[in-house]
């Protein structure tokens, strides 16, 4: 998509401004948004990231028992108060020792959810949006079967059923 102010430069940023229920949308390029004084900041650092989203978090003893907080890494000595502090991990080994920790974090960040779901593009063809959404359905009765909550699990299956026509 090229950028709508100087149609030359492909469009990387995409604005959306709704006002008075009216949406309007604008897709310009990194130099004109700087030529137009819009703030961008293309390149967020993950610590930084990690960072903003810790400074709101819960504290360590809310996320985990004591004998967490003591918790080291035996590969390369990290700890949740480095985690603290520095916002990011030592190595790969880390997500598996403070794996109860990074879960609740997680689950904190994303309203309870702790797998990547992915988001369906406005213009996919109905076909493959009925059928992630099949998908779905299908993976919530799944989960509803293993938790014994059989009225919702028929609930689910009519949903099913019904989408399938």
């Amino acid at each position: 998509m090229q950028c709508q102010i100087c149609n030359k430069n492909e469009a990387t940023i995409h604005l959306t401004e709704i006002a008075d229920g009216v949406r309007t949308e604008m897709h310009i390029c990194e130099q004109c948004a700087i030529e137009q004084d819009i703030a961008v900041k293309s390149h967020i650092p993950i610590n930084e990231l990690l960072s903003n989203l810790l400074a709101v978090q819960p504290s360590d003893d809310e996320l985990s028992g004591p004998s967490e907080q003591k918790l080291a890494c035996p590969n390369c000595g990290f700890t949740l108060a480095h985690f603290r502090k520095e916002g990011v991990l030592g190595c790969p080994r880390d997500y598996e020792v403070f794996e109860k920790t990074l879960l609740a974090l997680i689950e904190k960040a994303h309203d309870g959810k702790t797998t990547h779901c992915g988001k369906i593009p406005l213009k996919t063809p109905r076909n493959t949006k009925k059928q992630m959404e099949l998908l779905n359905l299908r993976q919530q009765l799944e989960v509803a079967v293993q938790c014994e909550d059989y009225e919702l699990a028929a609930e689910l299956r009519d949903k099913i059923k019904q989408r399938e026509k």
